[in-house]
């Protein structure tokens, strides 16, 4: 376990994935010169219920480990930082905001890594690219369906959760499940329940401008 500086957001950050963010807020500057002084990593959790700007959010306790990739320091002492996420990670106690969100995390890595079925997640990206390719034919934005993807199974696993038509409370269903094997599995469903939904759109004659939007089809974070 380790003691690491926390910036819980709006958003999931998954492991491989590059995270650009534009650091106003006097605590986390504090955090970006702790983090340029030692190993250059931070935790990124999601606030489940809350404001990214001020504090007093409820956070999840799954995240991803950060590394600072490239730093700026703006004149007025803002950061314009680039990271990627490293590796997945629980958090086991939340400590005190001051200076800055810290917590004691554990490494969670999946159990099966190596093991993940690759005929799992070549059929999962399948299904991805017929969505994303579906979404597009909708006039609705989406990730190019011929978006290439690491070789490595694992990883393009959570490549593909990335670039999925997911909110975020679904996203982190997907970076919490407890193996490569259920994260694959539940990618598959939530995948074939997005295309029977865009089916349905597309046999309608597609989204009408003067209908009102669908409503939010996440579940909710697992």
């Amino acid at each position: 376990m380790a003691v690491l500086p926390m910036f819980p957001l709006g958003s999931v950050l998954l492991p491989s994935l590059f995270l650009p963010l534009h650091v106003f807020e006097p605590r986390y500057r504090a955090l970006v010169h702790e983090c340029l002084l030692g190993d250059r990593e931070f935790g990124v959790v999601l606030i489940e219920r809350g404001s990214e700007v001020g504090g007093g959010d409820l956070r999840t306790r799954v995240g991803t480990v950060a590394r600072i990739l490239e730093a700026v320091e703006l004149p007025d002492g803002r950061w314009a930082i680039g990271a990627v996420g490293d590796r997945r990670i629980r958090v086991v106690e939340w400590l005190d905001d001051d200076p800055y969100p810290r917590a004691e995390v554990a490494d969670w890595p999946d159990p099966d890594a190596d093991d993940v079925p690759a005929e799992a997640v070549e059929q999962a990206v399948a299904l991805l690219r017929r969505v994303l390719a579906r979404t597009a034919e909708l006039g609705d934005p989406a990730a190019p369906a011929t978006q290439e993807l690491a070789d490595e199974p694992g990883l393009a696993l959570f490549q593909a959760v990335a670039v999925s038509p997911f909110g975020p409370s679904d996203r982190q269903r997907l970076l919490e499940a407890p193996s490569a094997a259920e994260r694959v599995e539940l990618l598959d469903r939530l995948l074939r329940e997005e295309d029977e939904f865009l089916l349905q759109r597309l046999a309608l004659g597609g989204a009408d401008d003067d209908e009102p939007p669908a409503p939010d089809r996440d579940d909710g974070p697992g």
